[in-house]
């Protein structure tokens, strides 16, 4: 099963509010999802982006797939910077 960390979206039209979730690549983009890891509100301002990044780095440790937006969210809120801190 290939896992991968993508953003899920909420809210009402034309105000898009994501859940960023780990769901299984075959799923539709607001169907079905493992869990639940952060949010991402980009109607404020300064964006809000609020990630638990114990559980991102596990489950990028288990192989997840980060998203290209995602992976944008990721470098932005520094988790990324994290992930290579580890290896070394």
């Amino acid at each position: 099963m290939a896992v991968k960390i993508r953003l899920r979206r909420m809210g009402a039209k034309k105000a898009p509010f994501y859940r960023i979730v780990v769901a299984d690549s075959r799923s539709p983009r607001d169907g079905r999802f493992i869990e639940e890891i952060g949010f991402y509100d980009p109607l404020k301002n300064p964006a809000v982006i609020k990630i638990n990044e114990e559980r991102a780095l596990d489950w990028l440790q288990k192989g997840a797939q980060l998203s290209d937006t995602a992976k944008a969210l990721f470098n932005k809120a520094g988790v990324i910077k994290k992930t290579a801190g580890d290896g070394q």
